[in-house]
């Protein structure tokens, strides 16, 4: 019964996939344009004191970490394994400060951890306003149709 609902769900999962107008590649990128547009300067390190508020994979080799509600973090990495199929991410510290080349990105059990090399601090308004653009759409009218007697 498990296998049936597994292969159910993976099938329902790739039709809605394939109903998408963007490709995935597209969109990603975007996402990922929409942060580098926001992303600030380059900082050694930032404080990090409770549990991930969110984060979002922007490929294998870059990372947005939101350490609160309107605090986000752009990580680049050196190539992360899984970290788009992860479940879950955690960040090492070192009381409570998260450093470049020192700190990792762990994605899970099996896979080796991934070293910070940037962090850069995400004007988050910023990115709203990026990402708010990115789903405007031009819309037209739709042309009266054309009435002629045959």
């Amino acid at each position: 019964m498990s296998r049936l609902r597994l292969c159910t769900g993976l099938a329902l999962a790739g039709l809605l996939a394939a109903c998408s107008s963007v490709p995935y590649a597209q969109r990603q990128q975007q996402r990922r344009a929409a942060y580098e547009a926001a992303a600030g300067a380059p900082v050694r390190s930032f404080r990090f004191f409770a549990p991930i508020w969110s984060w979002e994979p922007l490929g294998e080799t870059e990372l947005a970490v939101y350490t609160r509600p309107n605090q986000a973090w752009l990580l680049d990495l050196g190539g992360c394994q899984q970290l788009e199929f992860a479940n879950a991410i955690g960040l090492t510290s070192n009381l409570g400060e998260v450093s470049i080349n020192f700190d990792k990105v762990l994605t899970g059990r099996g896979n080796v951890p991934c070293t910070i090399s940037r962090i850069r601090p995400v004007d988050v308004a910023k990115l709203k306003i990026e990402q708010a653009k990115q789903r405007e759409v031009d819309s037209e009218p739709r042309a009266a149709p054309a009435t002629g007697a045959q």
